[in-house]
């Protein structure tokens, strides 16, 4: 604790010295003089006395020069909404380039104008709205600064309104964003804000307020004021109930059970508590309706993680769920409510009966997060009713950072169940946000304690990353040290009982002309030390990477790895012959890989690894393969295929995982998605077709198909077929 201590107080005095490096000079918004017609089209007077936004410079191919593509922007407000007209030059011929007319698209390969609106003025959380010249929409949120691409979630759904135009030589974009939608402080008078623009055709990004490319285009270090006329005030009552129905028939062939007819009902409501502050309630929910996981092939020792596709838990997933590393996170939400049925090899809903989480801002520097989560008992698998609760608060420090405690509990609710190690399981713990006014430094230190009933010693969890990121170079550090006893059973925590020391070094190089925008390399060691066996694996890195300016990457890697085995491993997790515990192995391996560039029609991704793999070898191709009829068809094919071979008597295999899928997108309220997996790893086929009805705004009707089959001979394991329908209702 004494050495947390001290790490701590060197990251906040390295976050209390850094100073932004830029000036905000900010714009103002007027209220409307009259009424606003959503047509893409500048007919009214209030657009005309409006404040131009203008003068975007580039973000890519680089970040010194105005950009190309003038982009135009307005903004004014009545009592209900605040609007935004965007007009968009397009001068180049061309076709305008989107991936889909399915909501939420993401990515530099379709155009479209970004708005980003942080309301409590934090530089550290804001919500995002979008949409592209065929006016599909996007909305998002975005968390802990928007220092990586892992703080922009897309999985935020609200209702707006918004049309688009299209003229010669520019195109257009009017948007109406409900004051319910968004969270923001009575009587506040200024906003930050900042906007940019993605256009295929110049292949330029280009934003508002200028930020260096090194940086996500989200950041929020760099946004500018917006003042409002007069104090701004929330208007009505804000709630919002979701009711859905659902039913269908499914069928186990492999139990010989019978064929099962389901029906549900239940309801999710969203309640501005106050203008800050939401409560969102769920009873019964189904999640029948969300994709299936995209299979992997798994050649480590440890699980493989599958992030989490339910709309429940994804919003405001960051005051619940970043409180450690990728491999010590605290609470994992697919803990609640998914089971894995280890005879069929699948994932399986396990009832929820009802939910609640109050999650945002108490005020402008302090953040509460509750949740509570009531599953069913399930004697089929062997669960009981368990109870899932977080409790977190998180305080803003300084400029952009934040430190939070946060306290997560389950609780067995049935008596009959005697296994003593579900009675209950606690995790609590502190965390530490850095992100300087400028963004060049960031990172997280964070110390966890588990409770469970066996009292146990090295029980805790600890880790530090420090990154400091500049045009030129970056350079980052990162320890983590897992007890052999910590216990996080709401958590990720595929390994226990080991230090990871993580340091990492890359340099940047810009020609200033010719077909590559920026390339250099990279190093990184990865050693991990056990207190009862030494050294236990590393991973030395080398890495090239070259960006060209179409867009396209290429890359190549050489790594050395050690491995120490303390359990037996078959390393093709084929049930195979395994290579005994307590034995050691050093062997090197390389990666090429290549993206082309994804604005063309046909565009790919393709790796090969090859090498030494323990005490024989292995070599593999991966990628994918995707063409696109926009706006209405998208064709994707992945692929993973490993061949290894060791030395007698252990086993040999070729492991094939493919994955194509067809997205239709017949317009921008009816979708149809079917995915295709062989996996001959699991050994299973799984087909998995739905067809969406957006029949009102975030309202749906949905059709799934499932299927899954045997890979050795195709015998059918298990198949469904649901219909399910949400509506949303604004009270």
């Amino acid at each position: 604790m004494k050495r947390t201590a001290f790490i701590l107080l060197i990251v906040i005095t390295l976050n209390y010295f850094s100073v932004a490096a830029y000036a905000q000079s900010g714009i103002s918004i007027n209220r409307a003089i009259d009424e606003i017609v959503l047509d893409g089209e500048m007919n009214e007077e209030s657009w005309k006395n409006a404040r131009l936004v203008t003068n975007f410079t580039q973000y890519y191919p680089t970040d010194s020069l105005i950009a190309e593509a003038r982009t135009e922007i307005r903004l004014t407000y009545d009592d209900k909404f605040i609007y935004v007209y965007a007009w968009m030059e397009e001068t180049k011929e061309g076709k305008y380039v989107t991936s889909t007319l399915r909501r939420d698209y993401r990515g530099g390969a379709s155009d479209g104008i970004t708005i980003v609106f942080d309301t409590f003025k934090d530089q550290t959380n804001a919500f995002v709205f979008g949409v592209n010249p065929f006016n599909v929409q996007r909305e998002a949120l975005v968390a802990n600064g928007g220092s990586q691409g892992d703080d922009f979630d897309l999985s935020w759904d609200n209702k707006w309104y918004s049309q688009t135009g299209r003229g010669d030589g520019y195109w257009t974009a009017e948007l109406a964003i409900p004051f319910k939608s968004i969270r923001f402080k009575n009587g506040v008078e200024t906003w930050n804000v900042n906007f940019y623009r993605i256009d295929t055709r110049y292949n330029e990004r280009s934003i508002w307020t200028p930020i260096p490319r090194n940086f996500e285009m989200f950041t929020l270090a760099f946004t500018q004021k917006m003042q409002w006329d007069k104090p701004l005030e929330k208007t009505g009552p804000n709630i919002s109930l979701i009711p859905y129905v659902s039913g269908g028939i499914s069928k186990y062939h492999e139990n010989l059970e019978s064929q099962k007819e389901t029906g549900n009902i239940g309801f999710d409501t969203k309640i501005g508590v106050t203008p800050g502050l939401n409560l969102d309630l769920t009873v019964n929910p189904d999640f029948s309706q969300v994709e299936v996981d995209v299979q992997q092939t798994n050649l480590s020792r440890f699980e493989l993680f599958f992030p989490e596709r339910r709309q429940f838990f994804l919003e405001n997933a960051d005051l619940f769920s970043n409180y450690g590393f990728e491999r010590s996170s605290p609470f994992f939400s697919r803990r609640i409510g998914i089971v894995r049925d280890t005879i069929n090899d699948i994932n399986l809903q396990n009832p929820i009966l009802f939910g609640a989480r109050l999650s945002g801002k108490l005020n402008n520097n302090l953040r509460l997060g509750i949740l509570n989560m009531q599953s069913a008992k399930d004697d089929e698998v062997g669960i009981p009713s368990l109870n899932y609760s977080v409790i977190t608060l998180q305080q803003k420090v300084f400029r952009r950072s934040n430190v939070s405690a946060f306290f997560v509990n389950k609780q067995n609710f049935t008596e009959d169940y005697e296994n003593d190690s579900t009675d209950f399981n606690r995790v609590f713990g502190i965390y530490y946000n850095l992100s300087s006014a400028d963004a060049k430094w960031n990172g997280k230190l964070f110390y966890h304690q588990s409770v469970n009933p066996y009292k146990q010693d090295h029980d805790f969890a600890h880790g530090l990353y420090l990154e400091y990121s500049v045009r030129t170079f970056g350079v980052e550090w990162a320890h983590e040290w897992v007890g052999e006893n910590y216990d996080a059973q709401v958590g990720f925590v595929p390994r226990k009982g080991f230090l990871r020391l993580n340091p990492e070094l890359s340099l940047r190089f810009y020609p200033k002309s010719g077909i590559i925008n920026n390339h250099g390399p990279r190093g990184e060691l990865s050693y991990v030390w056990s207190e009862i066996y030494g050294k236990l694996d590393h991973e030395l890195q080398g890495n090239y990477n070259i960006s060209f300016q179409s867009g396209a990457n290429a890359s190549v890697d050489f790594t050395q790895n050690f491995i120490y085995l303390t359990d037996p491993f078959d390393p093709t997790n084929m049930e195979g012959v395994e290579l005994p515990a307590f034995s050691k192995f050093t062997y090197y391996d390389y990666r090429l890989s290549f993206r082309s560039n994804d604005r063309r029609a046909f565009y790919f991704n393709i790796n090969h690894q090859g090498g030494e793999y323990f005490n024989g070898t292995r070599y593999g191709i991966s990628g994918g393969l995707n063409l696109r009829a926009q706006p209405y068809v998208l064709i994707t094919a992945n692929f993973n295929y490993n061949n290894i071979n060791l030395p007698e008597p252990f086993s040999d295999a070729d492991l094939f995982l493919f994955g194509p899928k067809l997205d239709v997108t017949f317009t921008r309220n009816l979708f149809l998605t079917t995915f295709f997996q062989f996996n001959n790893q699991s050994e299973n086929v799984n087909i998995n077709a739905r067809l969406q009805w957006r029949f009102k705004p975030v309202s749906d009707v949905f059709l799934v198909y499932t299927d899954n089959y045997a890979s050795t001979n195709w015998a059918v394991k298990n198949r469904a077929i649901v219909v399910k329908v949400t509506y949303w209702l604004n009270l």
